[in-house]
C-alpha cells in the first residue's frame, strides 16, 4: 500500500508492509497533524494506539516510516538524531517499522516545527 505525506513544501511516499501496526494506520487515514523535528527526525501525531511488535528497533535505515508506540506518532528519520551514535538513525525508543519513503529521504529536512501534515492513501 502507497501513501502520500504531504505539507506546504512538499511531499514524499511510502510503501507499507503488511504488519498490524499498519492496518491500523490504514483504517485512521487520511488524517493531519502538525509535524515536530528531532534533530534529521519527522514525527507527528495519529489517532492510532497499538502495542510493540515483535520486531520493534531503535535504530533502522534512513527514511523507514515508524510508528512511536509512546507518542502515538508516525516517526521517520533521514538521519542522525539527537541520541544517535555517528550517522545511525536512533529514534527515542524502539519502534514498529511499518515500511519505507520512496525517493530520497532527505525532503523531509524542509519540514519545520508546528508545519501541518497530511497523510493518506494514494494509488
Amino acid at each position: 500500500m502507497r501513501i502520500r505525506i504531504s505539507w506546504d513544501n512538499g511531499e514524499v511516499f511510502g510503501v507499507l508492509t503488511d504488519t498490524p501496526t499498519t492496518k491500523k494506520l490504514l483504517e485512521a487515514l487520511p488524517c493531519s497533524s502538525s509535524a515536530n523535528t528531532w534533530g534529521e527526525e519527522v514525527y507527528f501525531s495519529t489517532p492510532v494506539r497499538t502495542v510493540l511488535e515483535a520486531d520493534a528497533r531503535q535504530v533502522v535505515p534512513p527514511g523507514t516510516i515508524c510508528f512511536w508506540v509512546e507518542g502515538q506518532s508516525l516517526a521517520i528519520p533521514f538521519g542522525p538524531t539527537p541520541i544517535s551514535q555517528g550517522d545511525e538513525c536512533r529514534l527515542v525508543t524502539k519502534v514498529n517499522l511499518l515500511g519505507r519513503l520512496e525517493g530520497n529521504p532527505r525532503v523531509l529536512k524542509s519540514i519545520r516545527d508546528g508545519d501541518k501534515i497530511r497523510v493518506e492513501v494514494v494509488k
